[in-house]
C-alpha cells in the first residue's frame, strides 16, 4: 500500500513538474507561428514593392521614349520646314533670275 502511494505521489509530483513545461511549449508554439506569419507578410510586403518600384521605373522608360519620339517628329518636322524654305528661296532666285532676262 505505501508503495502504491508513494508511486501515486511521484506520479503527482511529475506531472505537476511537467504541466507547467507542457504549457510553455504550446504558448511557445503560435508565437513562432506568429513570426513565421509576419516574416512572410513582411516578404509579401518587399515583393509588392518591388513590383512597385519596376512598374513606376517602366512607367518612367515609357514617358522618356515618348519624349524622344515626339522631339524626334518635332527635329523632322523642323527640317522638312527648313527644306520648303529652302526650295521657296530656290524659286524666288530662279524667279528673280528669270525676271532679270526677261528685263535684259
Amino acid at each position: 500500500m505505501k508503495r502504491q502511494l508513494l508511486s501515486a505521489l511521484v506520479l503527482s509530483a511529475a506531472t505537476f513538474a511537467i504541466a507547467p513545461i507542457a504549457n510553455a511549449a504550446e504558448l511557445s508554439t503560435p508565437t513562432l507561428q506568429q513570426r513565421r506569419h509576419e516574416i512572410l507578410d513582411r516578404g509579401n510586403k518587399a515583393i509588392e514593392d518591388i513590383q512597385a518600384t519596376r512598374l513606376d521605373f517602366l512607367n518612367n522608360q515609357s514617358k522618356a521614349i515618348e519624349d524622344v519620339q515626339a522631339t524626334r517628329l518635332d527635329f523632322l518636322n523642323n527640317q522638312s520646314k527648313a527644306v520648303e524654305d529652302i526650295q521657296a528661296a530656290r524659286l524666288d532666285h530662279l524667279n528673280n533670275q528669270s525676271k532679270a532676262v526677261e528685263d535684259i
